[in-house]
């Protein structure tokens, strides 16, 4: 993905946070995560990767190979932790676009229920 924080973007308004909320739980500095968002952090460290994967509820793996890090195939990584078989694996590979798509609908679901 050339732009990934169009991703990250959707990821933390899936999530219906703020900047700020994130910074709070990440303990990364708004304006960093800003420059996530914008596109201007060209390659975020590891373990930033890693404390937003927690709080965005989504594989390390994934975040790690989205931002251009290079991961071992992640077949085994397909179900998730509760056990649940990862939509991924159900629908088949989606592109960058479709996926962004669905993390939109899926905030427009969730905003829709409160």
């Amino acid at each position: 993905m050339q732009n990934y924080g169009e991703y990250f973007r959707a990821l933390r308004e899936a999530k219906n946070m703020t900047l700020r909320e994130v910074e709070k739980q990440a303990d990364v500095s708004n304006a960093y995560l800003s420059q996530l968002e914008s596109g201007k952090v060209k390659q975020p460290s590891p373990l930033t990767l890693h404390k937003l994967s927690e709080i965005y509820g989504v594989s390390y793996d994934l975040l790690m190979e989205k931002v251009g890090y290079p991961v071992p195939e992640r077949k085994e990584k397909m179900k998730s932790e509760s056990g649940k078989t990862s939509i991924a694996y159900r629908v088949g590979d989606i592109s960058d676009d479709e996926e962004l798509e669905l993390l939109n609908y899926l905030k427009f679901i969730r905003n829709r229920k409160k």
